[in-house]
């Protein structure tokens, strides 16, 4: 095997696991809130009209954000850049659990759509450093096909959770 082509293999292998795991949640989070719709609707008297603008805001934090991100992301390095909005992320994904109404549902949605929007992009800047343009298409096909298969692990995951968190609730 030629050593360039060792090398890449080599490259991918440590890379794209990891972040196309990365991928997966970010979506799986992404589309959570539509499965705990009917319930937050229920629990916190949201009209429909407030769950969809609320769901909306994400994109907007998302779109304002995603270019000065990546410019941070080239900034300062992937290391010390993904890491953190990766926790980030974890901490405004978790604190959703606190929306008492439409004002917290649509801060938390926003601040969701800001952490987030240094990811994707920031993974897609971050492969053309490691990768030369006639590889990187294949790479980054490998690593948008968690998009689809994120859709399997949605929805059960998604439903167990709800299923249990309601049945403690009736406890």
């Amino acid at each position: 095997m030629e050593p360039r082509m060792a090398l890449y293999r080599k490259i991918t292998w440590r890379l794209i696991p990891f972040l196309f795991g990365c991928y997966i949640l970010a979506y799986v989070d992404r589309v959570n809130v539509g499965f705990a719709k009917l319930q937050m609707q229920t629990d916190l008297g949201m009209s429909d009209t407030v769950f969809g603008a609320g769901a909306g805001l994400f994109f907007v934090g998302y779109f304002l954000l995603e270019v000065p991100a990546n410019m941070t992301l080239r900034r300062l390095g992937a290391r010390r850049w993904l890491g953190p909005i990766m926790i980030a992320w974890g901490l405004v994904s978790a604190a959703t659990i606190f929306v008492q109404g439409a004002r917290s549902f649509y801060i938390l949605r926003f601040l969701l759509g800001v952490v987030e929007s240094g990811f994707f992009p920031g993974v897609m800047l971050y492969l053309t450093f490691w990768y030369p343009q006639h590889r990187r298409a294949r790479v980054v096909a490998m690593f948008i096909s968690a998009n689809p298969l994120s859709g399997v692990f949605a929805g059960p995951v998604s439903g167990w959770i709800l299923a249990r968190s309601h049945a403690r609730c009736r406890k």
